[in-house]
């Protein structure tokens, strides 16, 4: 039997349009499905983000052309009015200019973060306002309720599939106007939903790669925005020792071990990147642990009012990866600088990583966020 969702819209399900974000596969194609089967008025919406050569139909990643075929299908499985976007030139200036941008000067960036915030967030979010619509439906996991002060985020059931580090960058005011129907279902839940629907997209493999980077090699998509992004360096040891050479600091990231290219009797781990001289420092995996690290563009959906002239510091947990559970930390405002401290060290804090916020006392309630700059 199809579950019926609820979107907690004012108007109820009959009066409500609702607009869908539909990338082709089994998540967005199921939330689709299950919004459709509960009484809204869907409108099925897919982007077309890049036209990349091999990565148009290359399995594992998401966006292609062949997602874009499969969201259309579904849509019209389904019933419901499907229409594709040319997002190609915003979606480079604002997602791959900055990700190649990002690795220029030694850092590690997450363009599906930047993607969820500077595309399908807001353009796309103006768009389904503009068509008059009540909501925005993803196929995203994770939860939101509404609250005192708002709609808040919640890690979805599915902590595995939780999506909450890729979305910390959300706003209140979107918080308002998305809904995410998949946060209190499992991934096998959702598959074994879309086979008894029959949506032919219901065995689909889940998308792996950053999809506009064929084959995971980012060093060939660098190279051919800007030969500059690949220049050769040294690798250094933590005092200066000239260890061997590289062919760009773009092929490394903090934490990394393998594809050094030096041998050495110890285990050796990079643990920073000097873009400036475009040299790579490796040390032990002692020197990868720190606790204090600084943050920008912090993006808060708590409850309380936080700043210089507000609360200066306040408990919470934290994580650095998306895999990793939330550690107990303080963030601190001073003299308009954000920092987290952590109560134990933490390894792999890389610059251009997120470092996500959770609520202190319970720890599925998502406060926001920032990015790592050191």
């Amino acid at each position: 039997m199809i579950p019926k969702i609820n979107l907690d819209l004012p108007k109820g399900p009959e009066k409500s349009k609702v607009v869908v974000a539909m990338s082709g596969g089994v998540d967005s194609s199921t939330s689709a499905a299950l919004v459709k089967a509960s009484g809204y008025s869907v409108i099925g919406i897919t982007l077309q983000l890049y036209n990349h050569g091999a990565a148009v139909n290359k399995k594992g990643s998401c966006c292609s052309g062949q997602d874009i075929y499969d969201a259309r299908e579904v849509a019209s499985d389904l019933g419901i009015p499907h229409y594709v976007l040319d997002y190609q030139d915003l979606f480079k200036r604002k997602v791959i200019d900055d990700f190649a941008n990002s690795y220029r000067i030694g850092e590690t960036p997450i363009p599906c973060v930047l993607c969820n915030e500077k595309v399908k967030f807001d353009d796309l979010y103006k768009t389904a306002k503009d068509l008059g619509a009540d909501a925005l439906v993803t196929g995203h996991y994770i939860l939101t309720n509404e609250g005192k002060n708002g709609r808040q985020m919640f890690r979805a059931k599915d902590i595995e599939k939780d999506q909450s580090y890729f979305l910390f960058k959300t706003t209140k005011e979107q918080l308002d106007f998305l809904r995410f129907p998949l946060g209190s279902f499992k991934k096998d839940e959702i598959r074994e939903i879309a086979r008894e629907i029959g949506l032919t997209v219901s065995d689909k493999p889940d998308s792996q790669d950053i999809c506009f980077v064929p084959n995971g090699k980012y060093s060939e998509v660098l190279k051919k925005i800007n030969p500059d992004n690949l220049k050769p360096g040294l690798l250094l040891d933590t005092i200066g020792n000239v260890l061997g050479n590289h062919e760009g600091i773009v092929n490394f990231t903090i934490g990394q071990r393998k594809g050094l290219g030096i041998s050495s009797c110890d285990p050796l781990y990079v643990v920073k990147i000097d873009a400036e001289n475009q040299n790579v420092v490796v040390g032990s995996k002692e020197d990868l642990k720190k606790r204090n690290i600084k943050i920008r563009d912090m993006n808060w959906i708590g409850d309380e009012k936080l700043g210089n002239n507000s609360i200066k510091e306040i408990k919470i947990k934290a994580k650095i990866r998306s895999t990793q559970e939330p550690e107990p930390a303080r963030l601190c405002f001073e003299y308009g600088k954000v920092h987290v401290n952590f109560d134990d060290h933490v390894e792999g804090v890389s610059p251009g990583q997120a470092c996500v916020f959770y609520d202190f006392k319970n720890s599925t309630r998502v406060l926001g966020g920032g990015w790592i700059t050191s």
